[in-house]
């Protein structure tokens, strides 16, 4: 490939295309960058997660705010035993039991894979939906968890007699993505959900989906989700496409 059509490629993808080569190993430069990559992927995982620091920006919204953590006791068990991740320790449980609903949604800040990306965005998202939505919806207090997987919103919108339960949380860092956050919307959410009954918004971050775009997505499946009384593979709104394309340049 010429370099000039190199150069434009470059200028759409942060993925590494065309690297140089010295002999028959990649250039020094590449190398570095790649090793480079590769450490931001592995401290975002480990990055320190402060959720009273999102409960202050979540209250700034005017929502309310409650903790929680998971059944996984530490970074590393969290890491080993994706299971305890999914439900929640005793005290939390207990908790959410006193702030039964009903409520229309309850709002989910997870930490997951990458805290930085939940730490630097989900209040943001959070007060952007929220304003899209107006005063019809009955909002729950905001659930903020630590050592968090995609499954714990099934039990926390159970417990909180939620009809509808969004989750914002780290997603897995990538070598040109390491702050990048998920949203997974369940209708009717309880344990035992799977993958197939959620829907999700990949790539928010500063240089993949904006905040903005995002919002805007979220509050039509919300929308959509509630009028069908549905999410999952049987939620296809047909301009949400449209929607995620236009906001991911």
């Amino acid at each position: 490939m010429p370099d000039s059509a190199l150069i434009t490629l470059r200028r759409f993808t942060t993925a590494r295309v065309g690297l140089g080569r010295a002999g028959n190993s990649v250039s020094t430069r590449d190398l570095l960058d790649f090793q480079l990559a590769h450490a931001r992927a592995r401290d975002a995982v480990h990055h320190p997660f402060d959720p009273h620091a999102v409960v202050a920006e979540v209250e700034a919204c005017g929502l309310q705010s409650t903790l929680v953590s998971s059944a996984a006791r530490s970074r590393i068990e969290y890491l080993r035993r994706p299971d305890l991740g999914r439900r929640l320790d005793e005290a939390s449980s207990q908790g959410l039991r006193q702030c039964s609903g009903p409520f229309d949604v309850v709002f989910i800040v997870a930490d997951g894979l990458s805290p930085l990306a939940v730490q630097t965005q989900a209040a943001q998202l959070i007060r952007a939906v929220t304003d899209r939505l107006g005063q019809t919806w009955r909002i729950a207090p905001v659930v903020i968890a630590t050592q968090g997987r995609v499954a714990l919103s099934d039990e926390i919108g159970a417990l909180l007699g939620a009809d509808l339960a969004v989750m914002m949380i780290g997603e897995r860092p990538g070598l040109s993505s390491f702050d990048s956050m998920g949203v997974y919307l369940t209708w009717s959410p309880r344990p035992g959900r799977t993958d197939a009954d959620r829907n999700c918004i990949s790539n928010i971050r500063p240089e993949g989906l904006s905040i903005g775009a995002a919002s805007e997505l979220l509050s039509l499946l919300m929308h959509e989700s509630r009028a069908r009384r549905v999410s999952g593979v049987t939620l296809k709104p047909e301009n949400a496409v449209r929607i995620g394309d236009a906001g991911s340049h």
